[in-house]
């Protein structure tokens, strides 16, 4: 399995952009970083789009590589929850903000929108896909992704502290979670539902009380002008639970 980082922060500019990952060139997690990243050629390759909730940076590219399927003659296969295609019908398909591709075109929409059901699993493309909620300030899932040669990466997608149900459900051999903020901004992160390297710590202590055993982590969504302090935070982490916590970078390819 390889995991390409598109995107690996909460802001963008010329050098940096939001989250978003790609598997083995077959499967897209998040749409804030797609269609900047991708030739149209690859972005109509992907076999799905999956999407953890309804925040703008996590949904931003959808109307755009609906309008590139539309020019191409082909479709695009995203898959979320109720919520998100409620948010996406609503508030950015909505033939105002833009064309409605969850209809248009009539005979054939551009967007083949599945809705998912959390904790029941189904198969994209020979890859076993479930999705666990996870804690965040709206309803959010992560995904546990299992390759056919039967690697596991778990995506928490944005969360907060509170995570011991959802670590219940997976068993990655890679974690890729977030860590929005340093240790300074705890009380925001228990308050918005983001992690800080504190609160991190705890979750992942939850887990290995639970697992017996503790993944490799990559941390997505930092804020980059607070990534150094975030990386002199996670250091000594990693060191005390002796195992590696990488913080992803755009471009950075991982081969599990």
């Amino acid at each position: 399995m390889n995991i390409r980082f598109l995107g690996a922060h909460n802001c963008e500019s010329s050098t940096i952009k939001l989250v978003t990952l790609l598997i083995d060139d077959t499967l897209a997690i998040e749409a804030g970083g797609l269609t900047s990243s991708l030739p149209i050629e690859a972005q109509l390759q992907l076999k799905a789009v999956l999407l953890t909730h309804q925040h703008y940076d996590h949904i931003r590219d959808v109307p755009a590589m609906a309008m590139n399927a539309l020019f191409y003659e082909t479709d695009i296969h995203v898959y979320s929850t109720r919520a998100v295609y409620d948010a996406l019908a609503t508030h950015w398909l909505n033939g105002t903000t833009y064309v409605n591709f969850l209809e248009k075109p009539q005979d054939n929409p551009r967007i083949k929108f599945t809705i998912i059901e959390p904790n029941k699993a189904l198969q994209i493309d020979g890859y076993d896909i479930l999705a666990v909620p996870v804690n965040h300030s709206v309803p959010t899932i992560g995904y546990q992704i299992t390759s056919p040669e039967g690697k596991i990466v778990f995506y928490t997608g944005d969360t907060g502290p509170g995570l011991a149900d959802c670590w219940q459900y997976v068993s990655p051999h890679l974690l890729i979670t977030e860590v929005t903020a340093p240790n300074r901004y705890e009380a925001f992160g228990r308050r918005s539902l983001h992690l800080t390297p504190s609160l991190l710590k705890e979750e992942l202590l939850a887990f290995q009380k639970l697992k017996d055993y503790l993944p490799p982590v990559i941390l997505v969504h930092m804020n980059p002008r607070q990534e150094k302090e975030i990386a002199a935070e996670i250091a000594p982490l990693a060191q005390e639970l002796d195992i590696s916590i990488t913080l992803a970078y755009e471009g950075l390819l991982i081969k599990l």
